[in-house]
């Protein structure tokens, strides 16, 4: 683990605690770190950089989260993680353009849009498809869904 990701956890395990609902907080702590994990796993399978996935992943939903606002939460959130990671002074510019564009247009599971940002939209729907594996998968997530598991070699059967 890098320095940077151990950071970037140190900063949302202080603020994640402060939810008012414990439900919401496991969900929270699933979510972004289920996330960043698949970030890794996609970023190497197709040979990009991994830390930097693993930290959109980490704090793509984190306004949500912290603010318990999810509406229009990626462009909020883009602005959001910009001023954390500007304060904590972990990312070179280029690299928070990165990850902010890719944080503002993760929701956008129809679009197509720059390696970078691929991987952290296919990230966020294969944390929701396999963190249930008994539920449908949602009408919006299935084409990526269904391309994520040919990529990996796997079929799902929900």
């Amino acid at each position: 683990m890098t320095d940077r990701i151990k950071i970037l956890r140190e900063c949302i395990d202080n603020a994640l605690p402060s939810m008012p609902d414990a439900f919401e907080c496991r969900c929270a702590y699933v979510h972004l770190f289920g996330v960043a994990q698949a970030c890794a796993l996609i970023a190497m399978k197709r040979g990009q950089d991994a830390e930097l996935a693993t930290m959109a992943g980490m704090l793509h939903d984190f306004y949500a989260f912290k603010h318990m606002d999810p509406e229009n939460h990626g462009p909020k959130g883009a602005v959001f993680v910009r001023e954390v990671l500007n304060e904590l002074g972990l990312t070179t510019p280029e690299e928070t353009d990165m990850i902010c564009t890719a944080i503002h247009n993760h929701s956008d599971k129809g679009g197509c849009f720059d390696a970078f940002t691929e991987i952290l939209i296919d990230a966020d729907v294969m944390q929701h498809c396999l963190y249930d594996i008994t539920m449908p998968v949602a009408e919006r997530e299935k084409d990526r869904f269904e391309n994520l598991s040919r990529e990996f070699g796997y079929e799902f059967q929900p």
